[in-house]
């Protein structure tokens, strides 16, 4: 990637659509409601051969510093700022309103390189917008419709000279980057957390609740192990979710927990462990995603040893599949317990990818049928004949018996139990697939 490219632009212009577009997936949620875009997306772009570092931003409005609108539109400035350039999108069924004439002058006043693009562009109706997007002062605009893919030839050939100039030798990949994901309740400090880690104001924070509506990834790197970490919107129950864009944001918050390696529960700790925060657990859990949990806001707990044994106690009763589940003070604000986290999460990462060789979990299985032998199946003897480790990412086994349908779920459970104990897989789903072993004496 040769280049960064800025996409701004007044809310409802289409910058999410053609986000969506240049970088070939659905990153970007995308709905008619305007302003629903917040923080600034980071992406891969590309056109052609032309490969590009891409930004989505909150749509441009003259506002105070202070409100959350503000504060929006700082992000939007930041992503200015480490931009090569900037495509400023309006609406060209709409024409040129004065909120495009005042960002176009405060474009032209940032120094920064400008391509106008007029979105929206196809058919008769747009004609007179386009005309009238040469008034904005930016030089020919480029006709397109982000929701079609229509005008990206003409794109290409505008920014094609931006990669030219920023060309530079290329970058060999690295390791993979651990994907990891922080998920929890609305305003229980996710986004301030986020920042904290990344040692940079990267995500809109402020004391409203839902703040954060995209699931937002940054690439980063923690001594010296690349991370790629995303951010999520509040995850609240189903009865409770109403407007479009609270489901929108909940199913990115979701499909982010399905492709991430481990997972970062952040729960409050002067609300610890309610209902959602352990319904989001065990969602992670089912998911097969490794999980450490945060107890944020820990500076502002007075009994320190008795909150943590009860936040321990508590998770060791309602969250039996995730028996030895790490549980991490920290504090979004002071950036206390930082280190700690982030060592459990690299412990996490290491057990949801441990491989137990084949012979000690044979030698393991017998010890455990000798100490206690599975029930009878209609009076006669339930053999368990042999395990194998079958997968990773989580640890998944499979375990073959005369008759698997009979084993009760009692038993399954102590047998992933002693799995969890003898071989330290704490703190991870582990999967235990039953097989019908073969029958030697069968006939063929």
């Amino acid at each position: 990637m040769n280049f960064t490219l800025a996409i701004l632009g007044r809310p409802n212009v289409g910058k999410s659509t053609l986000f969506n577009r240049l970088v070939g997936r659905r990153l970007a949620l995308v709905d008619d409601t305007p302003g629903l875009t917040r923080d600034r997306r980071e992406g891969r772009g590309r056109i052609a051969d032309l490969e590009f570092r891409v930004f989505d931003t909150a749509g441009l409005e003259e506002t105070a510093p202070a409100s959350l609108a503000g504060r929006m539109q700082a992000q939007t400035g930041r992503a200015l700022a480490e931009a090569d350039v900037a495509l400023l999108v309006i609406d060209a069924r709409a024409g040129v309103t004065e909120a495009d004439r005042h960002f176009a002058r405060w474009l032209q006043k940032s120094g920064k390189p400008v391509v106008l693009a007029a979105n929206k562009a196809e058919g008769r109706a747009a004609w007179p917008g386009i005309g009238e997007a040469w008034r904005l002062g930016l030089g020919e605009p480029v006709a397109l419709s982000a929701e079609h893919g229509e005008g990206l030839a003409e794109l290409y050939d505008r920014l094609r000279p931006f990669a030219e100039e920023n060309a530079a030798a290329p970058q060999q990949d690295g390791d993979r980057p651990l994907e990891l994901a922080i998920v929890g309740r609305p305003n229980v400090g996710k986004s301030t957390l986020a920042n904290r880690l990344l040692g940079e104001e990267r995500l809109l924070t402020g004391p409203e609740a839902g703040i954060t509506r995209d699931a937002i990834a940054v690439d980063w790197q923690w001594r010296g192990r690349p991370i790629r970490l995303v951010d999520t919107a509040g995850l609240r129950r189903k009865p409770r979710i109403e407007e479009k864009p609270e489901k929108l944001s909940a199913a990115d918050a979701l499909r982010a927990i399905r492709f991430a390696a481990v997972v970062i529960l952040v729960c409050d700790a002067l609300q610890p462990l309610e209902r959602q925060d352990l319904a989001i657990a065990r969602l992670v859990a089912d998911e097969g995603r490794a999980l450490v949990m945060a107890a944020n806001k820990w500076d502002k707990i007075e009994d320190r040893a008795a909150a943590l044994a009860r936040l321990r106690e508590r998770a060791a009763l309602s969250l039996p599949q995730l028996s030895g589940l790490a549980i991490v003070p920290v504090s979004g604000l002071t950036g206390s317990g930082l280190e700690a986290l982030m060592q459990a999460v690299f412990a996490a990462h290491d057990v949801w990818n441990r491989r137990v060789p084949t012979g000690s979990l044979n030698r393991w299985l017998a010890a455990a049928v000798a100490r206690h032998p599975p029930p009878l199946a209609a009076g006669r003897p339930l053999r368990l004949r042999y395990i194998t480790q079958v997968n990773t990412r989580p640890p998944s086994f499979a375990l073959f018996a005369s008759q698997p349908q009979e084993l009760p779920d009692s038993y399954r459970r102590y047998l992933i139990n002693g799995l969890r104990e003898d071989f330290n897989l704490y703190g991870t789903p582990i999967r235990l697939m039953l097989r019908k072993g073969n029958n030697p004496y069968q006939s063929e």
